[in-house]
């Protein structure tokens, strides 16, 4: 499905291949959501904006800031006086994945494996025979205290292999059927007194002793470099652009605009999504809201002007949209036919999985319009049921006017996604205006 002139001509004025692999850049050093955060973070840092800690009073705020909880961020660039209102793009940090257990090991047949545990909505055959690297966050004894240590090892350290057809043979023809519990478990090495314990050979990755770790939140991820793939490399494959690829293009358009007269432009990016939000720095908690509120009063906003100015706010609430998959056809909305490189999607839903209407979509439209790109309109088919987002979330805790929009792609929430190599520039101008 080829996408529309005017959207790419759009793209290759600002240069969509260098986007798409900046945006492989961005990827590749996060495979997990405190890795998305610090990469965000570095991001911003190199554009100026300056880091506040969310645990001490904000007496002297600067201008162009940003804060973390965990593998959530929000950054903004403030006016000079008291917001009249905030424009705002909210994406998510985290993607479905398997996470280590905190008793992980065990033995089989004569090899050593990890337990894990499925993380969101998994298509669980992608996982299977790739070679798999780990990475996370530990956390350590520190004399009296504790602290977070981040790691990656973006090595082959495990392996899923799928149980042979010669052992299973009609697997083709009545599809794969996983046990989350008994068919996930990766190899690790053959067991012995050679094969550490996970805790062991975690502590010989960070360099602390094995009695000093306290716990873990480790990932495992496909250690394949994200790529631009296609005869004329017009998409990007790659693993967590839902939703990194959201995240990449608030970050790139927040640093690329200036201050706004009397508007707080504001970036949210959520741990949390994939398994519902409801967390201390998920999309249905009260962090994003914590913050605007303190912003506000650091400008001197008042509670009454504070409630005002979040009633004149907008939020474009950026996640991943579904492309029309060539392969099947008849399980999407045949009236919206949405194309890889064919520019951001605007999604809805009458039930309100997505958070947009008529009124809510058109600040978004405009910014498209004044970026020169093309926009799709997704609905899923009536008879299906529908995904969500952090739209509605954001819109529900903060009564803020919302729009879900995002980046067609294939096989969301597989282990390696897809989308066109051309649309991360659409997007990224796309919100570039709508911020600037």
């Amino acid at each position: 499905m080829p996408a529309p002139d005017h959207a790419t001509a759009a793209v290759d004025h600002i240069g969509s291949r260098a986007v798409a692999v900046d945006l492989c850049r961005f990827i590749a050093g996060s495979p997990t959501p405190f890795h998305a955060a610090a990469t965000a973070a570095d991001r911003l840092g190199a554009h100026g904006f300056v880091e506040v800690a969310l645990e001490v009073p904000w007496t002297d705020l600067p201008d162009a800031g940003f804060v973390r909880r965990g593998g959530s961020l929000v950054a903004w660039r403030l006016p000079a006086g008291v917001p009249r209102a905030y424009r705002l793009v909210g994406a998510h940090t985290d993607s479905p994945n398997l996470r280590v257990k905190p008793r992980p090991d065990h033995t089989g047949a004569g090899v050593g494996q990890i337990g894990v545990e499925v993380y969101g909505g998994v298509l669980l055959n992608s996982w299977l025979d790739r070679d798999l690297g780990v990475a996370g966050r530990v956390v350590c004894r520190d004399g009296g205290a504790a602290r977070e240590v981040r790691f990656c090892v973006d090595e082959p350290v495990l392996r899923i292999p799928q149980l042979a057809i010669h052992l299973d043979r009609d697997v083709n023809e009545r599809g794969l059927v996983l046990n989350k519990q008994a068919h996930l478990a990766p190899l690790w090495g053959s067991a012995g007194p050679a094969l550490p314990s996970f805790r062991a050979w975690l502590a010989g990755v960070v360099g602390v002793a094995a009695d000093d770790i306290l716990g873990w939140d480790a990932m495992l991820h496909d250690t394949t470099p994200p790529a631009l793939v296609g005869v004329g490399q017009e998409y990007v494959s790659a693993p967590r652009l839902d939703n990194l690829l959201s995240c990449h293009a608030a970050i790139t358009a927040l640093a690329a605009v200036g201050p706004a007269a009397d508007e707080g432009l504001v970036v949210a990016l959520f741990d949390h999504e994939e398994v519902g939000s409801t967390s201390d720095r998920g999309a249905d908690g009260a962090f994003l809201g914590s913050v605007l509120e303190r912003l506000g009063a650091a400008r001197g906003a008042d509670r009454a002007a504070h409630l005002a100015a979040l009633a004149a706010s907008h939020c474009v609430s950026a996640d991943g949209a579904h492309a029309t998959h060539p392969n099947y056809p008849e399980r999407h909305e045949p009236d919206h036919r949405i194309a890889l490189n064919g520019g951001p999607v605007v999604k809805t839903n009458t039930s309100m999985r997505y958070a947009t209407d008529a009124a809510t979509a058109a600040p978004f439209l405009a910014a498209c319009e004044r970026a020169g790109t093309a926009v799709q309109w997704f609905v899923t088919r009536s008879d299906l049921a529908c995904g969500s987002t952090i739209g509605p979330l954001t819109a529900a805790q903060l009564g803020i006017a919302t729009v879900d929009v995002g980046v067609a792609q294939l096989a969301m929430h597989s282990a390696r996604e897809m989308c066109g190599a051309h649309d991360p520039a659409h997007f990224v101008a796309a919100l570039t205006a709508y911020l600037g």
